[in-house]
């Protein structure tokens, strides 16, 4: 059994119930989407603060605000893969762009086929949200998610859904694919719950600052 380090974090640092493993599996549901230029945009809509919508071509994309993240990818099933230099879009950039309205508290990462995620809105504007287009110094492939792949380190790999085409901001919560199908709404991994039947009434609001 490994100890804390008094940060919080477990002293291997691994959340509790994950595994390391080499390189960077590829884990995804269904095929993997073809990607056209001439018809891709990202999308914001929903609660926004002036109650219209958002949006940017592919090429308008690359002129967005960019930074880089390096954070580890932790997949619900116990794996962690470590070290991975994540370069893109800061998710907080993009919101200022498209501001939610004051009552939006929740939002859903929609992808290609209809996938969705849902987020609090505060894991959505973390600091080390991002909306990655390059991994390691290179465009993702399309197993990994090219053109674009919602990415945050500190809740598990489902929330970041791969091939990312909109935001819809919500004024209350509602589950995404995997939730609707028995995973934890929430989906921090220092809490270590991933399933839904470990869901408490209310989040503890400290989850996410013990984490940063």
């Amino acid at each position: 059994m490994s100890a804390e380090d008094g940060t919080g974090r477990e002293s291997d640092g691994l959340p509790p119930g994950q595994r390391r493993v080499a390189g960077w599996p590829v884990s995804h549901y269904g095929p993997v989407p073809r990607f056209r230029p001439e018809r891709w945009d990202l999308r914001i809509f929903g609660a926004t603060g002036t109650a219209g919508s958002y949006a940017w071509t592919y090429d308008e994309l690359g002129d967005l605000p960019r930074t880089t993240v390096v954070a580890d990818l932790h997949c619900a099933t116990g794996t962690t893969s470590t070290g991975h230099e994540w370069f893109g879009v800061p998710a907080a950039a993009l919101l200022a762009l498209a501001p939610p309205a004051p009552e939006a508290t929740h939002a859903m990462a929609w992808a290609e086929y209809g996938y969705g995620a849902n987020l609090r809105m505060a894991d959505l504007t973390a600091d080390t949200t991002i909306l990655a287009t390059h991994h390691n110094g290179e465009p993702l492939t399309a197993e990994h998610g090219f053109p674009l792949r919602l990415v945050v380190p500190h809740l598990y790999g489902y929330k970041g859904p791969k091939w990312l085409r909109s935001i819809e901001y919500l004024t209350e919560d509602r589950p995404g694919f995997w939730e609707e199908r028995g995973y934890h709404r929430v989906g921090d991994v220092r809490s270590g719950k991933r399933y839904s039947h470990e869901e408490e009434d209310g989040a503890d609001p400290d989850q996410l600052e013990r984490w940063r």
